[in-house]
């Protein structure tokens, strides 16, 4: 039984590894728009304006500069960059007790978030944003305090 239950949560992380990369890497290229445009081409200066490289520059802007700005919008970037990596958090500690570590789950929370980061920044298939590591390893936080505390309570009342 505790070999089917490692095969399920190792089997939901792969799947929520391939539908992460989707949404983050993918979600407005198709197949051949990527092959077309992948190049470390780093010339022109609208390519680094694109970027955001100053610590909670997006968040405040989302928070408090875009009134024009549909508030839907705003919420789902913020609050889609935090729950995207939730299950990252919820998961971890769950395919290894390495994981049980809150310093641990925010470096590997941070990580992974760096890595999607910085393979839009290299091949261009979105913008790199500093903001997006914050919201992302906060994701990771919560997503590791859900189970932290569910594995808790299951363990205090087996006692």
């Amino acid at each position: 039984m505790k070999s089917f239950y490692k095969f399920m949560v190792v089997l939901l992380f792969c799947l929520y590894l391939i539908i992460l990369s989707k949404q983050i890497l993918f979600k407005f290229l198709p197949l051949q728009v990527i092959v077309d445009h992948i190049t470390l081409n780093f010339e022109g200066e609208t390519f680094w304006h694109s970027h955001n490289f100053i610590p909670f520059k997006t968040i405040s802007y989302y928070l408090f500069t875009a009134a024009d700005m549909n508030f839907s919008i705003r919420i789902v970037n913020l609050a889609g960059n935090v729950i995207g990596f939730m299950p990252f958090g919820f998961l971890m500690p769950l395919l290894s007790r390495k994981f049980l570590n809150l310093k641990v789950i925010i470096l590997a929370t941070f990580c992974l978030s760096l890595a999607f980061e910085l393979i839009q920044l290299i091949f261009r298939f979105g913008s790199f944003d500093v903001d997006d590591l914050i919201l992302n390893t906060f994701g990771g936080v919560l997503g590791y305090l859900f189970i932290f505390l569910i594995l808790k309570f299951i363990f205090n009342n087996r006692k």
